[in-house]
């Protein structure tokens, strides 16, 4: 075997298609034993008082593709230990193996263990390779023992490296590329149960059949990664995501990502009840006591002692005292609710509804509370709607969580404005339930509406109530898709919205459901620009609303005094500041396109722009962009955009250059945008509105901007916005004969604008 490489070895097994995901690691493991058996044999003669050990992954025989082969080098005391690691680490590092390696004596070990808990750790899952085996018995008996006599300030600090490492990598589960090792619910707090395990920590047979059929999904789920990667990482990313569910007999990787946020769950929660009861962090909990018949305080945990088939509300009862008081509930009871607990009645008994809500305005503490109830499928007993959406992925970069963990986080979000309007169980309803419609076919937000009058009514809620809420679910997009995709200053905007929310009431619970939704699905949802964007939305729909539509505007509200005395001058300014460039010039064709078309050479993605022309023949174009993370250099921009205007720049050229080197090496979704162009005549008072859906790539806004100006089009003003990998343009415009194109111009525009997106595809 000595005259095949390890690499060579290893890329047989990895290749073997009799080979499962499930049988790799220990195949590979193997390989690598007979491999290092072999080097060792040749190149350590005396091999007294020596061994190779094998740790972590390895130690456990549990090597994926490309995991990096822990080895120790453990000896009595020899004084020409070096000589010997130099000729086992050479051989592995040329051959390009990544090595945790480490040469120590038994004692120098054992040392090292009693106050390095990764040292530790490791001995528990290492195991010999070759050599001394005496040696090595000796060291993992004694490591044991240590680990044993040492048991509360180790499993404290086990505890809190937990608890660290969910904060720092995220939870398995519910996000959209999850860290299969390290995350929470991940392989690691398998491992960490293990350790657990032998300082004394009891798990039931039950629950180790539990731990290793979700621990399999998992590991294989890393192998497959491995392997098609070809890389590193433990991070399932999205654009692997297609091609793992592949290699593992999903149909699609919805259904993949299915699986693994399920196997994750199961993981987490025994995770969190080992933990629980070994963490030794003071709690400011002062909860004794609970004044509701059946339910106790045992052991910092909620107890259910009544009968839940016999007081159907207990569950309720339980969960919101568990949400004030921040203590859990007892494992065994989820159990007894699980096997106890009925359906609610159609409707639901008198106070039922009022607990309910309490539980939904409970904010953060609510989510571990629902959660747990859901583990068990106790939460679709109370809501049956809820099971399609239960671990059902989003799967592009907008949205973190699941569908089920984003209804809970937007929840959470919704408690924190109750105070922003006049009907708080409304707001925290619609919240809970404005994606119920994911989980089914359809369009969400039709199958939504549907839903959720008749859970409403069987909730309790009045039939006006309902129709309030399945309201809002109906209109819970139309705040941000307006305010970034319409011109605010143009009253037909205004009227079309005043027309949908009919009251300031409604109003306000829409606008405190779209801050909640929008910052429950992730940061590329809200920030400065689109919040002042809804907010300025709503605070001008609900002045035209009181004011009966007499709310007019005199002038666009980019164009301040400042611009006014500039496009006075006649002469071409470009000035530049913060997130904001503005560009006044004579009026003329192309000079928004060119404008663009600078912007897009520097790496600037615009948000917003405005456009406007005075009956002098001046006109001004204002560029509001995505700040990147290194202040903008504008003079350099001023720079380019003076050079485009004046036609010295090849703006084609150069974008598709910049597009070539910069190409989007991530994927963002997983299905690519299909491009759609549409028309609105009506929505605006004078102009044409053409809405632009494609999928983002570098220059779209020039080349798209430049056929509207060779259409013999003026654009007045132009939102934009990027949802993942889909760019939504919206562009203001009038034609020569005035602001409604006509059919015959508007096919045209339509055919013109798809050929230009098919050139920088």
């Amino acid at each position: 075997m000595n005259e095949v490489t390890l690499t060579e070895l290893r890329r047989k097994v990895i290749e073997d298609t009799q080979l499962s995901a499930w049988e790799i690691p220990r195949a590979l493991s193997e390989v690598t034993d007979e491999f290092l058996t072999e080097l060792y044999a040749r190149e350590i003669q005396d091999g007294s008082g020596i061994a190779l050990v094998a740790l972590g992954g390895y130690g456990r025989s549990e090597l994926c593709p490309s995991s990096d082969i822990d080895l120790m080098l453990v000896h009595n005391e020899r004084e020409d230990i070096d000589s010997f690691a130099d000729r086992i680490w050479y051989p592995l590092w040329d051959e390009g193996f990544k090595l945790g390696h480490s040469v120590r004596s038994v004692d120098q070990t054992l040392r090292l263990a009693a106050t390095d808990l990764e040292t530790a750790t490791s001995l528990l899952n290492a195991r010999i390779v070759t050599g001394d085996s005496s040696l090595v018995q000796d060291l993992l008996a004694r490591n044991e023992t240590q680990w044993a006599d040492h048991t509360s300030d180790r499993l404290d600090e086990l505890a809190r490296n937990v608890a660290r490492r969910h904060r720092l990598a995220g939870e398995v589960a519910f996000l959209l590329e999850p860290d299969l090792k390290e995350g929470r619910g991940g392989l690691r707090d398998v491992h960490a149960i293990d350790w657990a395990t032998r300082a004394g920590v009891e798990v039931t047979v039950h629950d180790r059949e539990l731990l290793d059929a979700a621990y399999r999904v998992l590991l294989e789920a890393r192998v497959e990664l491995h392997r098609i990667s070809g890389k590193r990482g433990d991070v399932l990313l999205l654009e692997e995501q297609d091609s793992v569910a592949a290699a593992m007999s999903d149909p699609d990787a919805d259904l993949l990502m299915g699986r693994i946020a399920a196997a994750a769950r199961r993981i987490a929660y025994l995770s969190d009840e080992t933990w629980r009861h070994i963490d030794s962090e003071p709690h400011d909990l002062t909860v004794r006591n609970i004044d509701v018949d059946g339910l106790h305080v045992v052991d910092n945990e909620i107890v259910i002692v009544g009968d839940p088939s016999t007081d159907p509300l207990l569950v309720l009862h339980a969960a919101v005292r568990a949400s004030e008081s921040g203590l859990p509930l007892a494992r065994e009871s989820l159990g007894r609710l699980a096997e106890r607990q009925p359906d609610l009645p159609d409707p639901w008994p008198q106070g039922a509804r009022d607990l309910f809500v309490e539980l939904l305005k409970g904010g953060d503490r609510t989510i571990p509370v629902i959660e747990s109830l859901d583990y068990f499928e106790v939460w679709s007993r109370l809501l049956p709607e809820w099971a399609p959406n239960r671990s059902r992925p989003q799967r592009n970069v907008y949205h973190r969580f699941t569908v089920d963990r984003h209804l809970l986080e937007t929840v959470a979000e919704a408690a924190r404005l109750t105070h922003r309007v006049q009907r708080s169980d409304l707001l925290v309803m619609a919240a809970l339930l404005h994606d119920i419609g994911k989980g089914y076919p359809g369009d969400h937000t039709e199958v939504g509406m549907r839903l959720v009058g008749p859970i409403a009514l069987r909730c309790g809620f009045s039939e006006a109530d309902s129709l309030v809420l399945t309201r809002l679910v109906e209109h819970h997009l139309l705040l941000p898709d307006v305010a970034t995709r319409r011109d605010l200053d143009d009253a037909q905007t205004l009227r079309a919205v005043a027309q949908k929310v009919q009251t300031v009431d409604f109003l306000e619970l829409l606008a405190a459901l779209t801050e909640s939704d929008s910052i429950a699905t992730g940061p590329t949802a809200w920030g400065d620009w689109k919040a002042h964007l809804v907010q300025t939305l709503t605070e001008r729909t609900a002045d035209f609303i009181s004011s009966d539509g007499e709310t007019h505007r005199k002038r666009r509200s980019f164009v301040t005094e400042h611009i006014e005395a500039l496009m006075a001058d006649g002469e071409t300014i470009v000035e530049g500041s913060g997130d904001t460039v503005t560009i006044v010039a004579p009026d003329q064709a192309g000079v928004f396109s060119r404008a663009a078309g600078a912007l897009a050479l520097r790496g600037l993605d615009v948000l917003q722009a405005d456009a406007y022309s005075s009956d002098a023949g001046m006109a001004v174009s204002q560029f509001r962009v995505v700040e990147p993370d290194a202040p903008v250099d504008w003079n350099r921009v001023t720079d380019d955009v003076h050079e485009c205007l004046q036609g010295h720049l090849a703006i084609d050229a150069r974008i598709a250059e910049r597009a070539r080197v910069y190409r989007r090496r991530t994927a963002l979704a997983a299905k690519s945008a299909l491009t759609r162009v549409t028309f609105d005549i009506e929505s605006a008072t004078d102009a044409t509105i053409i809405e632009v859906h494609t999928e983002d790539h570098i220059g779209v806004l020039y080349h798209l901007t430049r056929t509207l100006a060779e259409m013999g089009l003026d654009i007045r003003s132009a939102k934009i916005q990027t949802i993942s990998n889909e760019v939504v343009d919206t562009f203001y415009v009038t034609g020569s004969n005035g602001p409604t194109l006509e059919e015959l111009h508007r096919r045209e525009v339509d055919v013109a604008l798809r050929h230009a997106l098919m050139l920088v595809e």
